[in-house]
């Protein structure tokens, strides 16, 4: 029997790129690649196809003759995040699509009742209806967490007052509410969510969390792997000041901290997720000894 084709909007991201490596080593679909820059292309689909998210003929087209898409946006590219989100759906309507799985974040906005402005997590979060709405036979949510990777990325360790190597932020260091994971484990989700359409192809919330963490715990996770660095925790209207877009940092760790990443009661959507997924998530230490710090 023919493989059924899996669409993977944001290949060339971390996000896509890890949808496309879990569904390729499964071996259950054929994987095509929706990008841009379709000449680019260097990954592991058995196809790839160009297509934009703010082009709906194009996704349209993209999308024809495929089981499911799992599609992801760019809040830091700048992109009108309900416009993408809206015109994936109307293509996938278009090309009859029976699976949607959405990339998506907690709506702040609606768990803090307006208290804090974390754009990036409640903008995807606004899509979410739309998909609950747009009469899909299948459809599911994936939500990312804090990526490891991030530690060699934007919450990389710097160079501290003080001399040692660390972190400056409006947090307390003691408070396990950092839902983390290697962003490539996404995929595993992905996977098992299509795989899985009687158990979460319903409107499941999947949350990727391998972990819970600190920053205490972060901290043990490199002293572990002979790492030695520093946590000094500033009140947030300190931080605030520090250099532009911290005032951002500022809300949405002032969100972890009342709420969690994830957000209140999400324990049973986190084991269903790690229940669904094709194999085990990485831990912070294995991906600390996997990543030469």
């Amino acid at each position: 029997m023919e493989k059924k084709i899996i669409a993977v909007v944001g290949a060339t991201g971390l996000q896509g790129k890890g949808v496309v490596n879990a569904l390729i080593k499964e071996g259950s679909f054929k994987v095509r690649a929706i990008t841009r820059n379709p000449d680019k292309y260097q990954g592991k689909a058995d196809d790839v196809v160009q297509g934009d998210l703010m082009d709906r003929e194009s996704l349209t087209h993209a999308f024809q003759n495929t089981h499911g898409v799992f599609v992801v946006t760019n809040f830091w590219e700048g992109a009108d995040e309900l416009a993408q989100g809206n015109t994936a759906i109307e293509a996938a309507k278009n090309a009859n699509v029976n699976h949607f799985v959405w990339s998506t974040l907690p709506n702040v906005e609606k768990i803090s009742n307006g208290q804090f402005d974390v754009p990036q997590f409640t903008g995807k979060a606004k899509v979410d209806e739309l998909v609950k709405n747009a009469g899909f036979a299948n459809y599911t949510f994936v939500q990312p967490p804090f990526y490891f990777q991030n530690f060699k990325g934007h919450t990389a360790p710097q160079r501290q007052q003080d001399g040692s190597i660390g972190w400056t932020l409006p947090i307390d260091p003691t408070k396990k509410v950092i839902h983390m994971a290697d962003i490539s484990d996404l995929g595993k989700v992905v996977a098992g969510a299509f795989l899985n359409p009687k158990k979460v192809g319903n409107g499941s919330y999947l949350p990727l969390a391998a972990e819970l963490n600190s920053f205490n715990d972060v901290l043990e996770a490199f002293k572990a792997n002979g790492k030695e660095y520093t946590f000094n925790q500033v009140p947030a209207q300190v931080f605030s000041s520090f250099f532009e877009g911290a005032e951002g940092v500022a809300q949405l760790l002032a969100y972890f901290e009342s709420y969690t990443y994830m957000g209140p009661d999400t324990d049973a959507s986190i084991q269903m997720a790690k229940e669904i997924s094709t194999e085990p998530f990485t831990t912070l230490h294995e991906w600390i000894k996997l990543n030469a710090f």
